[in-house]
């Protein structure tokens, strides 16, 4: 077990090995694949080594039992006495998505059942993002009255000002024939099998020359055309619900 994790922390996140490619995979059903600090930190650290594994030329990111990610754990985050790790829940979060952007090989997406808020944002740094029929992407935080900042900052990189305030003023459910239409999602395919036309699609990528999927991942960056992505996803202050966006499944 890695130094500084408790054992309830351990595997909340895993990785499975494919032919070419690997999947990083939030392993927290039971509270819908929501975030805490542990988590962040966890993905990030796979990143990490993918990034430097010549044997990978994507990752897939998926949550266990067939939930994306359903935003923050506020039951967690807001547990009396305070959990170890609240004071890491913005820092943590903010770092996995300076991770995501520069990543150097393309992030596919299973988007299964919902990405809500924090969940949102996620699935928005995804390079490739294939939804389920049903599933729904909701950038909810006006409903909370709270704001969306690393939402803001991935769809500024994705899409336009007017798809942009669509998501973010709606602070609706948007299902995955939209999110194809909006530019949003790559594919929009059953819901049973998101999984495995994201391996189709990683199986694909690893056919390719070795270093191909990197070398125009590296082009796309550079298209973004961002100077500072540390100014890009800003710090904030404290560690509450406003930070990240509420979780919808908060009991």
């Amino acid at each position: 077990m890695p130094k500084g994790k408790s054992e309830m922390e351990d595997d909340i996140v895993r990785t499975e090995r494919g032919e070419g490619w690997l999947e990083i995979v939030i392993n927290r059903p039971d509270r819908r694949n929501s975030i805490i600090a542990p988590v962040s930190e966890a993905m990030r650290e796979a990143l990490a080594a993918a990034a430097q594994d010549d044997g990978v030329s994507s990752v897939i990111i998926r949550g266990e039992g067939g939930y994306f990610c359903s935003g923050v754990d506020l039951k967690a985050l807001q547990a009396d006495p305070p959990p170890p790790w609240r004071d890491r829940q913005g820092s943590s979060w903010r770092a996995l998505h300076l991770a995501l952007y520069d990543f150097p090989k393309p992030v596919i997406g299973a988007f299964e059942k919902f990405g809500i808020n924090a969940g949102s944002a996620l699935a928005l740094a995804c390079d490739i993002l294939v939804a389920g029929e049903t599933a729904f992407l909701q950038v909810g935080e006006i409903q909370q009255g709270v704001a969306a900042p690393m939402n803001f900052a991935w769809l500024r990189i994705k899409t336009n000002e007017q798809v942009m305030s669509r998501l973010c003023f709606y602070g609706d459910r948007v299902t995955g024939p939209e999110l194809v239409r909006l530019g949003l999602a790559a594919e929009c395919v059953a819901d049973e099998s998101v999984v495995s036309r994201c391996r189709e699609i990683s199986a694909r990528l690893a056919g390719f020359p070795p270093g191909a999927s990197a070398n125009i991942k590296r082009g796309i960056i550079r298209q973004r055309g961002i100077d500072d992505p540390e100014a890009w996803f800003p710090k904030q202050a404290g560690s509450g619900p406003g930070l990240l966006g509420a979780n919808m499944v908060k009991g």
